[in-house]
C-alpha cells in the first residue's frame, strides 16, 4: 500500500536534460502551472507525475463515495471563461470520476499531456549554487536541470499508514483509501472493517454498508458531521450562475474561505434561542459548509458560543441514531466544533441504525491492539474480517514536500529544516531554497479554503514573479529569514486567538506520531481575500521580504 521514495537511479546517472522549469505534480495546481509558464511566458517546462494520468488527488482517491465537498460551480478553474460556460456538472458535489473527467478534459483542451512525464516519482531535488539551477531526479533514472522548481504536490497526497502490529499478517485484503484499486473493490457478502471516521470515511462508510454482509467501524475520534444535501442542481440556478460568473469569481476571490459564504456578523450569545434555532435549521436544511463557515462570527473564538452551536449538532445526532449508547459514542466530547475538518455526510449517522453495522469506539470499547491474520483485535475482542479499509488520512501539507528529497543552499535538507515544524514565507517559498515555489504550501490558506481558488492565486502569483525575474535578468529569488520568521510568528499569533489549537487535528499535525504540533495552514488577514491582497502588496513593493539576486 505504501509507495517507495527510495532513489533507484543507476550509479552512472545520465546527464540532466536542461529546461527552464520543472513542475512536480499534475493535479489542479500542476496543470495550471504548466499552462501558465508554457503558454504565457513561453518557457520550456515539464511536469513530473507519479501517477499514470492527470488529476492529482482525484487520480489516487477512488474509494466508494469519493466526491468533492465544495459546490461544483466553484470547484473548477475560473481562468477560462469559455470553459466555465461550456462544462456541465451533473450534481452539486460531483463524484471522483466526474472530476477526473473534467481534469482530463482540461488536459486535452490545453494540450498539456505532451509536457507531462507520467509514472515517475521524484526522489531527489538538489540545488547547485554555482549554476543557480536545480537538478530533479526520478525513480526511473530521469535527471532534469531547471532554473525554477514548482512543487505542486498537493496538501493531502502522502498517506498516513499507522504502524499497526500484525498488519502484514492479515490474510484478507487491506486497502488505504488514497491508493484504491482502479477497478474497484467488491464488498459483496464480505465482512468489512473500516478504520477511521474522518471526512473520507464519512463518505465511504454508507456506501460500503450497502454492499457488505457486515461492517465494523473502528472509531478513534468521533466527528461532527453536517449534511451535504447533494443532488441535481436546478437548471435555472445553473443558468443564472453562468450568467453571473464574473461576480461569482470576484466574490470567492475576496471571501474568507473561497466560497460564497460569510459569517453572521453578531455573537450567537446575543441571540434568542428561537432566533439562533431558526438560523441553525436554515443552514442544516441548506447543507454544505454553511454551518461551518457561515455561522455566528464568534464560533471559532469563544468556547461558550461554540458550545451553543455544538449543542445543536449533538441533538441532531441523538435524534438520528436510534441506539442511545451508539449515539453517545458518535458525539465528540474532547474538542470544540469546527476545529477539525468538517465532513459532509449523506446518511452517515443513519448507517449506524442498520443491523449489519457495528461501531467500535477506541475510548469506550478499547483501541485497536493489533491486526491478526483473521481480523482486528480491539479492547480484548477480535473482530473477524475479510477486508480492512484504512481511512487513516495523510501526513498533511509537509509530508508531500519532505518526500521530494529537497536540498537547498549548502546541501540543507528541507526535511531537516522542518524537523521542528514548517516555516515558509507566505506559504510560497522557504529561506535557503532559491527559485523553489510551493503551491498552497504550509502557512498559506490552502486546506482552509476552496482549493481551486487558492491554487489559481498561487499559480498566477508565481507566474508573475518568474516573469518579473526574467524581464529584470534576475538569477534567484528566495525568502529572507527575517521575513519568514515574522510570517511564522504571525500565523501562530492569529491561530492562537482561536479554539483551533485545542483539537488533535491534522491541521495541527497531531495525527502523525512525532510530528511537531504546529498549525499548518494559515487563518488570518480576512482569509483568502486578505491573503491575496497581502501577496499583491508584497509583489508591488518589489517582492518585499524576498532576496533577489542578479
Amino acid at each position: 500500500m505504501t509507495t517507495s521514495t527510495q532513489d533507484t537511479r543507476p550509479s552512472s546517472a545520465p546527464a540532466a536534460v536542461e529546461l527552464d522549469a520543472v513542475i512536480i505534480g499534475a493535479g489542479f495546481s500542476g496543470m495550471y502551472m504548466l499552462k501558465s509558464l508554457r503558454d504565457k511566458l513561453g518557457m520550456k517546462v515539464k511536469v513530473i507525475e507519479a501517477g499514470n494520468g492527470v488529476g492529482g488527488t482525484w487520480y489516487w482517491n477512488r474509494y466508494p463515495g469519493a466526491r468533492c465537498d465544495s459546490d461544483s460551480y466553484i470547484y473548477c478553474y475560473t481562468f477560462d471563461k469559455n470553459l466555465l460556460q461550456e462544462w456541465e456538472w451533473s450534481e452539486r458535489y460531483p463524484e471522483q470520476d466526474e472530476i477526473l473527467r473534467y481534469l482530463e478534459h482540461c488536459a486535452d483542451r490545453f494540450d498539456l499531456k505532451p509536457d507531462i512525464l507520467f509514472g515517475k516519482r521524484v526522489t531527489e531535488t538538489v540545488y547547485d549554487e554555482k549554476s543557480h539551477r536545480w537538478t530533479v531526479r526520478t525513480d526511473k533514472g530521469d535527471a532534469i536541470s531547471a532554473r525554477y522548481v514548482i512543487a505542486a504536490v498537493g496538501s493531502l497526497s502522502t498517506l498516513n499508514l499507522p504502524d499497526y502490529k500484525g498488519l502484514d499478517s492479515f490474510k484478507g485484503r487491506a486497502y488505504h483509501t488514497s491508493r484504491w484499486p482502479h477497478d474497484g473493490v467488491d464488498f459483496t457478502n464480505k465482512r468489512v472493517g473500516v478504520i477511521g471516521t474522518g471526512a473520507t470515511a464519512v463518505q465511504a462508510i454508507p456506501e460500503i454498508s450497502q454492499q457488505a454482509r457486515h461492517l465494523t467501524v473502528f472509531q478513534r475520534t468521533p466527528n461532527f458531521c453536517v449534511p451535504a444535501r447533494n443532488g441535481k442542481v436546478d437548471p435555472e440556478v445553473t443558468k443564472a450562475r453562468k450568467a453571473n460568473y464574473d461576480t461569482i469569481v470576484d466574490n470567492i476571490r475576496k471571501s474568507f474561505f473561497g466560497f460564497e459564504l460569510s459569517f453572521i456578523p453578531k455573537s450567537v450569545l446575543e441571540t434568542t434561542a428561537e432566533e439562533r434555532e431558526a438560523e441553525f435549521d436554515r443552514m442544516w436544511g441548506d447543507g454544505g459548509f454553511a454551518f461551518w463557515l457561515a455561522n455566528y462570527q464568534d464560533m471559532f473564538f469563544n468556547q461558550e458560543a461554540n458550545d451553543v452551536i455544538a449543542d445543536y449538532l449533538k441533538r441532531k445526532i441523538r435524534a438520528t441514531v436510534k441506539d442511545p449508547e451508539v449515539a453517545e459514542k458518535l458525539i465528540p466530547k474532547t474538542y470544540a466544533y469546527g476545529t477539525k475538518r468538517q465532513p459532509l455526510d449523506t446518511n452517515y449517522y443513519e448507517t449506524f441504525n442498520k443491523p449489519n453495522v457495528v461501531l467500535v469506539d477506541a475510548s469506550t470499547d478499547g483501541p485497536i491492539e493489533e491486526i491478526t491474520p483473521t481480523g482486528i483485535l480491539a479492547g480484548g475482542k477480535e473482530y473477524e474480517l475479510d477486508i480492512i479499509v484504512l481511512a487513516t488520512g495523510f501526513d498533511a501539507m509537509t509530508g508531500p514536500l519532505k518526500d521530494l528529497g529537497i536540498r537547498g543552499r549548502d546541501g540543507r535538507s528541507l526535511a531537516q529544516e522542518w524537523e521542528d515544524g514548517p516555516q515558509a514565507y507566505l506559504g510560497l517559498m522557504v529561506a535557503g531554497f532559491p527559485n523553489l515555489f510551493t503551491i498552497t504550501g504550509p502557512q498559506s490558506p490552502s486546506v482552509l479554503s476552496n482549493m481551486p481558488v487558492s491554487i489559481e492565486q498561487h499559480v498566477e502569483w508565481v507566474t508573475e514573479c518568474i516573469d518579473h525575474m526574467r524581464r529584470n535578468k534576475l538569477a534567484t529569488i528566495e525568502a529572507m529569514p527575517q521575513a519568514q520568521a515574522q510570517w511564522a510568528a504571525h500565523v501562530a499569533e492569529i491561530v492562537n486567538m482561536t479554539l483551533m489549537p485545542g483539537a488533535n487535528s491534522w491541521y495541527m499535525g497531531a495525527n502523525i506520531p512525532g510530528k511537531p504540533r504546529r498549525f499548518l495552514p494559515y487563518l488570518g488577514l480576512e482569509g483568502v481575500g486578505g491573503y491575496r491582497r497581502k501577496c499583491e502588496e508584497v509583489a508591488a513593493k518589489g517582492y518585499e521580504g524576498f532576496a533577489l539576486s542578479p
